[in-house]
């Protein structure tokens, strides 16, 4: 029986072909998609499409549009054995970690992939990104399940955990990496898995969450930095919580106008998650002098965490209206394989 598979189109890069009248980029219709890339039709899948009614700009993703995929996913979790999500590279990493959180209890592939450059360009790497996401997303084991059970995107030959991976090159068909978790599958050849989905917490249902909390800040630590150029952050009125990029292992200047602003804030309600900002390693509060104060001040360590995980988790937690307390319990928690423990 073929695996039935149904291919979301949000925009982006991949879905682009050019006019040969004009010459201009357009949209292309994926209900057409075979007349493209008719290598699909070599694949043992039933595949379907669906299209956000006006494709955008992975730049103008918003909480919104993530809920719109959740609404069309879970609609259609039933009907079909896996999803791919065609999406733009720049916020891909945001839109596969929030969908972690969104839907938890997963036993079917949402596989997000895209391309550096239009499906009608001839150097397009998005041909090869998109035949091999379905066909991770129709892998079966012996038993008849899937063989990816996760949120994930695949790109030039990897599949990486949605929220562990970041963009790192704008002009790079390797746009991806994962810095602190091994890819999921490697494909040459053949398709290499290499899952570790016991880290995630198994529910017995899917478990829809869209309730997330956009009152979110971020702000990235550098030297010099005037802390009171950015006291409008730390008002817990109007921001929730704020994920605070520091540098190394978790540190940040002894700086008092630093100090007061987050005890403050902490004291008033708001939450402080503390990331690296290396591109690989894990925050350690306390380890060095210049962060053992967040140790004390209730900064909570976001440990191995990518920012784009780390936003991702903040709106989901935050959007679930628990105690403070628990609050705090959730984020300190690996819950959908977003850091190590």
């Amino acid at each position: 029986m073929k695996a039935k598979i149904l291919l979301i189109y949000t925009g982006g890069t991949i879905g682009m072909i050019k006019d040969l009248r004009t010459g201009e980029l357009k949209s292309l219709d994926f209900n057409y998609v075979f007349d493209h890339i008719p290598e699909l039709e070599r694949l043992h899948v039933e595949l379907s499409s669906i299209s956000f009614d006006k494709a955008i700009d992975s730049s103008d993703m918003t909480y919104a549009h993530w809920k719109q995929l959740v609404d069309i996913l879970s609609d259609n979790y039933e009907t079909y054995d896996g999803f791919v999500v065609l999406h733009g590279s720049d916020t891909m990493a945001y839109s596969a970690s929030a969908l972690s959180f969104m839907l938890q209890g997963l036993t079917k592939p949402i596989i997000l992939t895209g391309s550096q450059l239009p499906i009608g360009t001839i150097r397009t790497d998005g041909k090869e990104n998109l035949i091999t996401a379905v066909e991770i997303a129709a892998a079966k084991n012996a038993d008849g399940s899937s063989t990816v059970q996760e949120v994930a995107i695949y790109f030039e030959y990897s599949l990486y955990r949605g929220n562990r991976c970041t963009k790192i090159s704008a002009n790079q068909f390797e746009a991806f990496t994962s810095p602190n978790y091994p890819p999921l599958a490697v494909a040459g050849v053949t398709i290499q898995y290499q899952l570790g989905q016991d880290s995630i917490k198994k529910r017995p249902v899917l478990q829809v969450y869209k309730n997330l909390e956009p009152r979110i800040g971020l702000l990235k630590i550098y030297p010099s930095i005037p802390f009171e150029n950015y006291a409008f952050l730390f008002n817990a009125e109007h921001f929730k919580g704020i994920v605070l990029e520091t540098f190394g292992a978790g540190n940040a200047p002894n700086n008092q106008d630093m100090i007061d602003l987050i005890t403050n804030y902490i004291a008033a309600g708001g939450i402080v998650l503390n990331v690296t900002q290396c591109s690989s390693g894990s925050v350690q509060q306390g380890q060095y002098q210049t962060s053992s104060f967040f140790e004390k001040i209730g900064v909570v360590s976001g440990k191995d965490m990518t920012t784009e995980a780390a936003l991702a988790k903040l709106m989901y937690v935050l959007g679930r209206n628990e105690k403070h307390s628990d609050s705090i319990a959730l984020l300190q928690q690996n819950i959908v394989g977003e850091m190590s423990v």
